[in-house]
């Protein structure tokens, strides 16, 4: 019976009213995302960027080199081609920005991409290990994790940003050796959520094994019908609950 495979997500069971959210124009959603995950601890200091490939649309927007993702507002976020050109905004971007232009590229499905040095995923990425999967939570990245293993150093040209997307072949989450995460995702919501998730699973995998015991294995038939789950009915409550908050605090994010 604990082997036996379940069901999750909407097909079992699909919430007939939920609080609401707030309406947010693109630039507003990015600015959101940068703060959200910066307060859950997923940044390091002026690190890290996320670009986002909207439907239909080849250029990317992204956040200004030289501002924390934490004070980072509607207004300062950067449109660029695909080529790395600014063609939109009032800032310069990192150069490294190369790494999400040739992910894009390779990877139509990830229309979110979200990088940086979160601490628990890169004391693993320190020793070269995936996180072993070892809560509920954690269900979430069944199947989907992935460790590029050789630490090149920057990336900061097309021709590295391709090695390290044909590195990162189909992965929903890339662990980078000596370096840090790089997220996948959908939708804004999407891969925030999956960001948020990470480095708490990061560090319960860590916790464990501290422990030196060997966690108790969930079984697979759960983890898949967990995982459906928390794709289909956390993702957008998440999101909603998380813009709430951060707009009530800090309102300035939408200027």
């Amino acid at each position: 019976m604990a082997n036996q495979e379940r069901r999750g997500g909407l097909e079992v069971w699909a919430p007939s009213i939920t609080p609401p959210g707030i309406e947010l124009t693109d630039e507003q959603a990015m600015a959101c995302a940068f703060r959200i995950l910066a307060i859950d601890g997923f940044a390091e200091n002026l690190a890290g960027h996320i670009t986002w490939q909207r439907p239909g649309q080849d250029n990317l927007l992204v956040n200004p080199w030289g501002l924390w993702w934490r004070e980072v507002a509607a207004s300062d976020v950067c449109e660029v081609d695909m080529d790395a050109k600014v063609v939109g905004g009032k800032w310069d971007v990192t150069p490294a920005i190369h790494i999400h232009t040739e992910l894009h590229r390779a990877r139509p499905d990830a229309r979110v991409v979200i990088h940086n040095h979160p601490y628990w995923a890169t004391v693993l990425a320190a020793v070269g290990i995936l996180p072993e999967l070892v809560n509920q939570t954690g269900a979430l990245f069944s199947g989907d994790l992935k460790m590029v293993e050789e630490y090149g150093g920057e990336v900061d040209s097309p021709l590295l940003g391709a090695e390290l997307a044909e590195a990162i072949g189909d992965a929903t989450v890339a662990i980078l050796a000596n370096h840090g995460v790089i997220v996948t995702g959908a939708t804004v919501a999407e891969a925030t959520y999956r960001a948020a998730s990470l480095d708490r699973v990061c560090r319960s995998a860590y916790d464990v094994m501290l422990l030196g015991k060997d966690p108790l294995v969930m079984p697979a038939g759960a983890v898949k019908g967990m995982k459906q789950s928390l794709l289909e009915r956390a993702v957008d409550v998440y999101w909603a609950g998380a813009v709430r908050q951060l707009v009530k605090a800090e309102p300035e994010v939408l200027d």
